[in-house]
């Protein structure tokens, strides 16, 4: 089993999610977040004044999947969160050692 982590544009969301629907992932986990990358924040003008925003806001989905789905699933990440800009995201690629539903104590490729 592998962990995909991705960051991306939050307006981006649902066209990753429904991507990753069509492969028969059933299930992530979305988190809002902020950070920076080489974009290193951005300025805002608010009444006049000009602003440094360090932290840019982003959207960070989590999915647990077989092995053999992950090539498939990144390549739907990177074509569906894609815009060209800069700030676009990252996907990180992790391996998981085990899974347990709590519910059931369904272990491995079954809890996922």
């Amino acid at each position: 089993m592998k962990k995909v982590e991705a960051i991306i544009k939050p307006f981006k969301l649902d066209d990753v999610k429904e991507g990753l629907s069509q492969l028969g992932v059933r299930g992530l986990t979305v988190t809002e977040v902020k950070g920076f990358g080489r974009q290193r924040g951005h300025r805002e003008i608010y009444r006049g004044a000009e602003y440094q925003i360090d932290f840019v806001a982003k959207t960070k989905i989590e999915v647990v999947m077989e092995a053999s789905l992950v090539p498939e699933a990144v390549k739907v990440i990177q074509e569906r969160a894609h815009t060209g800009e800069i700030g676009d995201g990252k996907i990180f690629v992790l391996p998981v050692e085990d899974a347990i539903r709590i519910r059931t104590g369904e272990t491995g490729k079954d809890a996922i």
